[in-house]
């Protein structure tokens, strides 16, 4: 029996819909008997890898960053930022191993493995087609409009907040082998499922209110802080609901592992939208596509995470000015071209 490490993006839903299929399709084209061990991962400040993970016959990472293990057999992504160091973007374009797939164009990991295992290994994706389709339309936000985007009203998006918020250690991982097989409509219908579903509905109601309290929008840029809330899981396409007329957003949250600065592009007002915001996040540690990324600090740096993120705040020196942090400098639509990193240093020694 082989034993399979299957390391995937904790708490989304194209990370968990990648190994739900890269699951099905190991099994159906390699091992039907072979035995896997889910691993979630979270985007953190400190190296993600950590000793003793990768103790499989295969060992498995998809949606996630790029390992340079020797011991690591599979790896799929599609993240703008999936090297965490120059030397292994270089060891995978020199050598990327037989079973090694990145692709940064693709919307969604989930397009991603369906592709490869079909046209490469032949495998059978029409009875996924529902999570491959809904895999691309969560993670590349490629809904029609942000009011559908915000009604979670399909079996998707339903389980997709419960994969993203529910209040249980591992959740994501104990449904990829039901994920696997069962249609998403039964999917939401699980009672591990539907536990959960009812109040994350109503968290999610209420947690239009507090943005819309929250939220300060200033030249084309949204800016809220939910750090003192148990919001990490929000559902990212609020503010654009309750701010069309905004490009960008810039968002402060925390939870247990980490403080996190999110950056986010309008999909439905994308026309003045020309800055890459992996590449922007990357010049303080953090990545991801060049329309949403994020910045991870450890969880008792949320001030430097504040500090970072922050917008509209006074400074202590000269009352009468409004304060811009380094982010908002570079997002507002009449800054293109700013140095974020002299703009970083004058706000850490000024404020």
């Amino acid at each position: 029996m082989t034993k399979v490490r299957l390391c995937f993006h904790d708490r989304c839903f194209d990370g968990t819909a990648s190994a739900a299929l890269f699951y099905r399709f190991y099994r159906e084209r390699f091992d039907q008997a072979a035995e896997f061990g889910f691993t979630g991962m979270t985007h953190r400040a400190a190296q993600p890898w950590e000793a003793g993970l990768f103790d499989g016959d295969e060992n498995v990472i998809v949606d996630f960053k790029f390992s340079n293990s020797p011991k690591v057999t599979w790896w799929f992504d599609h993240h703008q930022s999936a090297f965490l160091t120059p030397a292994d973007a270089e060891q995978f374009r020199k050598q990327p191993g037989p079973h090694m797939f990145y692709e940064p164009d693709y919307k969604s990991c989930t397009k991603l493995i369906a592709t490869i295992a079909s046209e490469k290994f032949g495998f059978n994706t029409k009875p996924l087609a529902d999570l491959i389709h809904w895999g691309d339309i969560i993670d590349g936000a490629q809904y029609p409009t942000a009011q559908l985007a915000v009604a979670l009203a399909e079996p998707a998006t339903q389980l997709a907040l419960v994969i993203e918020a529910a209040p249980e250690n591992g959740f994501p991982a104990r449904i990829i082998p039901e994920l696997a097989y069962r249609p998403l409509s039964e999917m939401v219908k699980l009672p591990l499922v539907a536990k959960h579903l009812g109040p994350l509905l109503e968290r999610h109601r209420r947690s239009i209110e507090i943005l819309r309290e929250r939220i300060e929008a200033r030249d084309g840029v949204i800016f809220f802080d939910v750090s003192d809330m148990d919001l990490e899981g929000y559902n990212k396409f609020i503010p654009y609901l309750l701010h069309p007329e905004c490009v960008y957003s810039v968002s402060v949250s925390a939870s247990a592992v980490r403080a996190k600065v999110s950056l986010g592009t309008n999909p439905w007002n994308q026309a003045a939208a020309n800055q890459n915001l992996a590449s922007l996040a990357e010049k303080f540690g953090g990545g991801g596509h060049p329309r949403v990324s994020a910045i991870s600090f450890e969880p008792g740096d949320l001030p430097r995470a504040r500090e970072v993120a922050r917008v509209g705040q006074v400074r202590r020196v000269r009352p009468a000015r409004r304060y811009s942090s380094a982010l908002w400098l570079a997002l507002k639509p009449d800054s293109f071209g700013v140095d974020i990193e002299a703009v970083d240093r004058f706000d850490h020694f000024s404020s």
